[in-house]
């Protein structure tokens, strides 16, 4: 995916339109707010404070939710969908970073050191996001002990994140590429290890520099030798030693 091919937000008033989504979903938000995990320890008073601030947005498929070196004016949460952070490369590439999936929020490090935006975000579907003005974010890191506390450990987690996807990309051997890829997206799930809402081939190719028909012949040579279960947006890990064999081999 070039440059070219990022998608442009629609160039049409939505004031009334928007106006109407935002009250059509005023209550939905208010129950849902906790739901959120940054917010979720936050008082009555500052729930209050934060809802009267928030402003949503619906975005269609493919379009730009946050584009590279625009203003970071606002802390973002999304709601519902799927979005992607990508990159552009000095050649053009888009190249995609991670994945974001309800109740995530990014557009952080623009809002804490007052900076442009360092990514683009892409919906990968149709998405609701809630936009939340700098000055609140802002007071919230600094006022709410709860929402301190996970921003410190969010952003610890992010440093890791990206050194061990930096140091994927470093790997040589596409396979391998692959394999560590699935590892890093592995969660736990009761006796299972799944990869949850799980990229397309074509989104987990430009996350990690390759092409589709490699994602989708390696998938299924990892399907057909019994380490993985593969279903629409869901990988069950069934053979783990047989993974980190494999990474490690």
């Amino acid at each position: 995916m070039s440059k070219a091919d990022l998608p442009q937000r629609a160039k049409v008033s939505g004031a009334v339109a928007l106006e109407a989504l935002q009250a059509g979903l005023q209550v939905d938000v208010h129950i849902h707010l906790r739901k959120i995990p940054l917010l979720a320890e936050l008082t009555d008073d500052e729930i209050a404070r934060v809802r009267a601030d928030l402003r949503v947005r619906q975005y269609a498929k493919r379009e730009v939710v946050l584009q590279k070196g625009a203003s970071g004016d606002s802390l973002l949460f999304l709601l519902q969908g799927q979005l992607q952070v990508v990159d552009i490369t000095e050649d053009g590439r888009a190249i995609g970073l991670r994945m974001l999936a309800p109740g995530d929020f990014f557009g952080e490090i623009a809002v804490i050191n007052g900076s442009m935006r360092s990514a683009s975000v892409v919906a990968l579907s149709p998405v609701l996001v809630a936009l939340l003005p700098r000055a609140t974010a802002l007071h919230l890191f600094s006022h709410s002990p709860s929402v301190a506390n996970q921003m410190l450990r969010f952003l610890a987690n992010k440093v890791q994140r990206d050194s061990e996807f930096r140091a994927l990309l470093s790997i040589g051997n596409t396979g391998k590429r692959i394999y560590t890829f699935l590892d890093l997206l592995k969660e736990k799930k009761g006796d299972l290890l799944v990869v949850e809402n799980l990229p397309t081939h074509q989104d987990i190719a430009n996350m990690i520099n390759t092409s589709r028909e490699t994602v989708t012949r390696t998938l299924l040579g990892l399907v057909q030798q019994g380490v993985i279960e593969k279903g629409t947006h869901r990988l069950v890990i069934v053979d783990p030693e047989a993974l980190q064999k494999l990474i490690q081999s």
